[in-house]
């Protein structure tokens, strides 16, 4: 370095030293009384490793919302006056998985179903058949007549 641009880098840094290289800072005018925190950068998240082990499964399928069918005497009174046929059923599911679970299960279209919570938190479901089948044969082929 030349000794003229070295003595005028060293009266920069003395200037500097004197007066400060930060000028004077212009203060924001706030308009309003609340504060509003700055809108920052957000990432997305970028995991390492799954949190879950393996992917869930479907908790209710047609082997677990049709649990037992009942043979009580009232119950076969309906399946014989009524074309009805009676179940104890998962208390989760609904009626639509109850006539898709019979429908897989036993090939027989459901035309009406009634359900209801027994006192003991047992989900019952009455399972009207059309007038074309017969809810005796079913139950025949279900096997608990």
């Amino acid at each position: 370095m030349s000794p003229q641009k070295a003595s005028s880098k060293a009266q920069a840094a003395r200037k500097a030293a004197l007066k400060g290289v930060q000028s004077k800072k212009v203060k924001k005018i706030r308009t309003s009384a609340t504060f509003r925190l700055p809108k920052t950068l957000r990432l997305a998240r970028t995991p390492k490793y799954e949190r879950k082990a393996a992917p869930r499964f479907a908790k209710l399928d047609q082997f677990s919302v049709l649990r037992q069918p009942l043979n009580t005497e009232t119950a076969m009174k309906n399946i014989e006056d009524y074309n009805t046929l009676v179940f104890l059923v998962d208390v989760r599911a609904n009626k639509r998985h109850i006539k898709d679970a019979v429908k897989k299960l036993y090939d027989v279209d459901a035309a009406k179903i009634n359900t209801l919570i027994r006192p003991d938190g047992v989900k019952k479901a009455y399972i009207r058949l059309p007038a074309d089948v017969e809810a005796l044969d079913v139950a025949n082929k279900i096997g608990f007549i």
